[in-house]
């Protein structure tokens, strides 16, 4: 069975097991020792991770694990009563989802992530609300990444299929031009079509150059995409390693991700 791995990573180039390149020598999100909760005992505590620019980094463990509330501690939607959240070098923990906009980092939540009385290019518009100029050009440019979006574009957001919103999400979470995007479930409740639409989007949004921190409730398919993993158990760092690598091991599937039937 892999180690579980309290130590930091070393650096590209350091061996067999270590991360592999990305583009990017530094990480451009760091969580360090993060401890949240909800008011009473902490549900994660003392987790460390940290995410790369051009890789998919997920986040996988049991139900109840504390995974949605990891990312909602790094997403500024609960506030950290430990540790620290730096993206791209900067500290920002603690600071509230909307200001972390302007960081670097975008979220798209599981549920109500879209506007639904709005159509297509006015939810991308309200995404790029932080926008100094060029939205419709970005929009334009996501239009070409999601062109199922482009076509209906003045559909609203209540007609589309589960899918469609789930992309629309996405293009939404992108309008910021995020250095950092922090997908919670994305492939929840699809069916397998979509979810293997979803997965292609996401890494062609890898391939643009930006840090993907995803967790999903299909773990198989997450670990087969990431290039990084990280295994939390009651709130805390269990193991990690490269994705393929945790899928791989007899042990890991039996206790974290569980047969196929």
């Amino acid at each position: 069975m892999m180690e579980a791995v309290p130590s930091p990573h070393r650096g590209e180039g350091e061996g067999e097991g270590t991360k592999p390149a990305t583009g990017a020598s530094a990480p451009v999100l760091e969580v360090e020792k993060l401890t949240a909760g909800y008011g009473g005992p902490p549900v994660i505590s003392g987790v460390t991770i940290e995410a790369r620019r051009g890789a998919i980094t997920a986040i996988v463990g049991p139900n109840g694990a504390g995974k949605s509330t990891l990312l909602k501690a790094i997403a500024g939607l609960i506030r950290p009563t430990e540790g620290s959240v730096k993206v791209k070098g900067a500290d920002v923990t603690g600071l509230p989802a909307e200001k972390l906009v302007s960081k670097g980092l975008a979220y798209v939540p599981q549920v109500a992530n879209v506007f639904p009385e709005l159509t297509i290019r006015e939810n991308l518009d309200m995404g790029g609300y932080s926008r100094k100029d060029g939205v419709r050009e970005r929009i334009e440019e996501l239009f070409k990444l999601f062109p199922d979006l482009a076509a209906s574009s003045q559909r609203k957001a209540h007609t589309l299929s589960g899918g469609q919103r789930t992309m629309l999400a996405l293009a939404r979470g992108l309008m910021v031009d995020p250095a950092v995007l922090i997908l919670d479930e994305p492939s929840a409740g699809l069916a397998p079509k979509f979810q293997g639409l979803i997965w292609e989007r996401i890494e062609e949004i890898r391939s643009t150059n930006v840090a993907v921190l995803v967790i999903e409730q299909n773990t198989r398919e997450t670990l087969r995409h990431a290039q990084w993993a990280y295994v939390l158990v009651l709130g805390e760092n269990r193991l990690e390693g490269p994705g393929q690598e945790l899928l791989d091991d007899e042990e890991v599937v039996n206790l974290y991700v569980g047969r196929l039937s």
